[in-house]
């Protein structure tokens, strides 16, 4: 009951966002992007430059990011990037350090910290983990670019109807 309440949220939250439905999918792609990448304590940040610099919605972008890391998904986020990783570079990282550093960065620390710790595994764990993030995020961020922009259109389409009739 309280994850659909929480749906139900968020759905409403994304249906109240105004502005140019080009730019709220871009955005919107833009979040799911950095989102799935397994970046955590850079997230917000990434976001807002991306968005800034290729003027989407920022807004757009963090609620989408919301959505798709959280913590019911971090743990597959970052195994998927792992073994996504673990095959298309010349590197190996196992789950035991990726699960130990997880673990650390889920605890309420500071974002120097949580850096320390990143920077902690080294280049190569770094390169696994981003390539095999990227790759994994690539297909969702496309589907969801064109979910959002017919979604974007038809709240667009239904808001100047309303308009019309009063």
């Amino acid at each position: 009951m309280k994850l659909e309440r929480i749906g139900k949220y968020y759905y409403r939250r994304v249906q109240r966002l105004k502005g140019n439905p080009y730019a709220l999918a871009g955005g919107f792609a833009i979040g799911v992007f950095i989102g799935i990448t397994p970046t955590i304590p850079l997230h917000t940040v990434t976001i807002i430059a991306f968005t800034l610099l290729t003027r989407t919605s920022t807004v757009a972008g963090i609620l989408s990011s919301w959505l798709v890391c959280n913590p019911l998904t971090y743990f597959p986020i970052y195994y998927f990037s792992l073994v996504i990783g673990n095959m298309v570079t010349p590197y190996h990282l196992n789950w035991d350090k990726i699960r130990t550093t997880l673990d650390i960065l889920l605890s309420p620390e500071s974002l120097s910290h949580s850096m320390q710790i990143i920077m902690g595994l080294g280049y190569e764990a770094i390169a696994v983990l981003l390539v095999g993030g990227c790759i994994l995020a690539l297909p969702f961020t496309i589907v969801s670019y064109y979910m959002s922009l017919r979604f974007f259109f038809a709240i667009k389409k239904k808001r100047c109807e309303k308009r019309i009739l009063h």
